[in-house]
């Protein structure tokens, strides 16, 4: 049987008490020994002598959703893990506050962080998620992933 969709999108920033709920829920998963945890933060970067105050995100979110439903379940196969959550921000989010939170939980740490890695990276090379840097000034530019 296949598993359900999850949401992956959150309105704003992830608070960090989002974060700490997502991570104490798993203390009583005794089968746990590790977890990865993998926090995106927009950066105050310099580009042509203004600083980006923040970063408009947008997505296709029904694609966005479904090759991200099709990432986790390629990462389940790929990986011993015991569960998997990816959360990204949609809309403005400033400079220093989180915009993607990647939570993979296993028996043992070496998958987590694999797991993590590879999640993070196939992420941005295959979600329809796109953001505007969006300068002090409030011109913006459309962001280039690296």
């Amino acid at each position: 049987m296949e598993k359900k969709k999850k949401t992956v999108f959150v309105e704003g920033a992830i608070s960090s008490e989002f974060i700490g709920t997502s991570i104490g829920k798993h203390q009583s998963k005794t089968s746990i020994g590790a977890h990865a945890i993998f926090l995106g933060q927009v950066r105050e970067d310099e580009i042509e002598g203004k600083s980006v105050a923040g970063i408009e995100y947008t997505a296709y979110q029904e694609m966005a959703e479904t090759a991200l439903h099709e990432l986790r379940e390629e990462t389940f196969a790929k990986y011993d893990l015991t569960c998997m959550h990816i959360y990204h921000s949609l809309g403005l989010v400033k400079t220093g506050e989180i915009c993607l939170f990647v939570f993979v939980s296993s028996p043992h740490r070496k998958a987590s962080f694999e797991a993590s890695e590879y999640l993070v990276n196939e992420l941005k090379a295959k979600a329809p998620i796109f953001g505007k840097e969006v300068f002090s000034d409030q011109k913006h530019r459309w962001k280039e992933n690296n």
